[in-house]
């Protein structure tokens, strides 16, 4: 049987599917029975035996593989972090900055990877270059490949920093084209895949990728507080650590000496005791993940979203979200003129069991593969007509 298809609509997998119809995992996840029980034997194990005969910092080792696995990386390349702020704020601190250096962004990023590169123009007098989002002949909204391409090459640019998908539209960049131009000219890319990782596959190696945060509480599935950061290996060395602490160091047991040598991987990056429940809870969802194949869960996504789009098409939306070629994602973004959003919203929630969100003036639906069909076709039917 296909792995898929036995989640599709499971409210023992997925409980929320008793009470909500949810479609706003681009905001914050339910988290799957699994992901629940694995938090419950910690909290268990904790509150019976303390840690005394616990396996945690094993398994969140293997997590650390599973992940590697997920995004196409190596074991030494992921660290664990508290959020995707962190990560990025990770990348902005590590590197010597001078002023004149160009970064490159857009002008319609979640704030998390906006703030920090603000503060690299502010301390050090490098510029922060914002390309332009535009609505395209169709009415979608998108930033142009060749505009960030444009940016990119300039001499000064040092470092492109994108979310792989953006929160308000939806749109997917083309991270295998900015990233091979970018590699090819000595430009680093760093990239918040917050809206990505869990919807679609996601390669490292394939696009180039420098540096990589994402935390859990999306489209992985997880509960918050415990995110990835993916550092290319080459780099590890030449990459500052955010904060020092006991966990940074070689020789993080032997307390009695203090030989102050930074482990040679990713780990370097942790600095302390990690959010153990939330990292338990990552694995059982990672493996969720790589049990059903990211190709068969953004293969789902694209069914769900097309069929929306179609329906609110249908009953006069105008759709907001690229979806030409790999735009696609697994956010759906749409305009309603004709209607009071903020009560729609509302609305939807108290009267209905029915959840989307509104971001910049466009509602967003966000969808996951255990989703059904007859929950999109009743989202479509519950938005009053134009």
């Amino acid at each position: 049987m296909n792995p898929l298809s036995h989640y599709v609509g499971n409210a023992d997998e997925f409980p929320i599917l008793r009470q909500w119809r949810f479609f706003n995992h681009a905001a914050v996840t339910a988290i799957p029975h699994r992901v629940a029980q694995a938090m419950r034997q910690y909290v268990d194990e904790a509150e019976s035996s303390a840690y005394i005969g616990a396996d945690w910092y094993p398994k969140i080792e293997s997590l650390r593989q599973s992940v590697a696995r997920l995004i196409n990386a190596h074991g030494d390349e992921i660290a664990f972090i508290k959020n995707t702020g962190e990560g990025l704020s990770l990348v902005a601190n590590a590197l010597e900055w001078k002023a004149g250096d160009r970064i490159v962004t857009t002008n319609v990023e979640y704030p998390a990877n906006i703030y920090p590169w603000m503060e690299v123009a502010r301390r050090f007098g490098a510029e922060l270059i914002l390309v332009g989002e535009e609505t395209d002949e169709q009415g979608r909204r998108r930033v142009p490949l060749d505009k960030i391409l444009h940016e990119a090459g300039h001499a000064r640019t040092r470092m492109v920093t994108l979310s792989h998908v953006e929160f308000a539209s939806g749109q997917r960049h083309d991270l295998a084209t900015i990233g091979r131009f970018c590699r090819e000219r000595g430009k680093l890319l760093c990239v918040d895949a917050i809206q990505s990782v869990g919807a679609i596959p996601v390669d490292v190696t394939a696009m180039n990728i420098d540096y990589l945060s994402a935390d859990g509480h999306k489209w992985l599935l997880a509960p918050e507080a415990a995110g990835i950061f993916y550092c290319r290996r080459d780099l590890v060395p030449r990459t500052r650590p955010l904060t020092i602490g006991w966990m940074n160091i070689v020789n993080a047991m032997d307390f009695g000496t203090y030989d102050y040598t930074l482990k040679d991987t990713a780990r370097r990056f942790e600095n302390g005791s990690l959010n153990v429940a939330g990292l338990l809870g990552l694995k059982a969802s990672v493996e969720l993940f790589l049990e059903i194949g990211m190709d068969a869960v953004a293969g789902r996504l694209k069914l769900l979203t097309d069929r929306l789009i179609a329906g609110l098409e249908e009953r006069g939306f105008p759709i907001v979200s690229p979806r030409d070629g790999e735009s696609w994602s697994g956010i759906t973004s749409f305009t309603a003129p004709h209607l009071d959003c903020e009560k729609l919203v509302k609305t939807l929630r108290q009267e209905f069991k029915t959840e989307i969100s509104l971001r910049v003036g466009r509602l967003r639906c966000s969808p996951h593969f255990y989703n059904t069909e007859k929950q999109i076709d009743q989202l479509v039917q519950l938005l009053p007509p134009r």
